[in-house]
């Protein structure tokens, strides 16, 4: 039986992305956070120092539609779960405005990327510096 990794989606679904920039331009801004995966003990102790947490999502999209600030999506391939840290920052992010979710699958994930694009854009103060 073939089982699809995780990263094997996600590629699959920046190759999605960056197909429908020209219909959402906001796309150009979707990124991935490179906190998963295993590491030596080393390297993972200097990236913690660096600043990298554990749970963070795997997905980004800095800009607010429908009343968020942005998107985070939690890519999942299989029947994976998410781990206890995942949970954790999943409600934190929910509760500082952001839309957050699980997705599994590619597919699953640019439906809902889609949605949310679709929604209103969030009035939101401009940064004045």
């Amino acid at each position: 039986m073939l089982t699809i990794k995780e990263s094997q989606e996600q590629a699959w679904l920046f190759q999605w992305a960056g197909y429908y920039e020209q219909r959402f331009p906001e796309l150009r801004l979707l990124f991935h956070v490179p906190n998963g995966g295993r590491r030596e003990k080393r390297e993972a102790a200097s990236l913690k120092r660096q600043g990298v947490k554990a749970g963070v999502p795997d997905l980004v999209l800095p800009s607010p539609h429908g009343g968020y600030c942005g998107l985070y999506i939690e890519l999942k391939a299989g029947k994976n779960k998410t781990s206890k840290e995942q949970d954790e920052w999943i409600e934190l992010l929910k509760e500082q405005g952001y839309f957050v979710t699980v997705c599994y699958g590619w597919r699953e994930a640019a439906d809902t990327i889609e949605n949310y694009l679709m929604q209103p854009r969030t009035t939101i103060l401009k940064n004045i510096s």
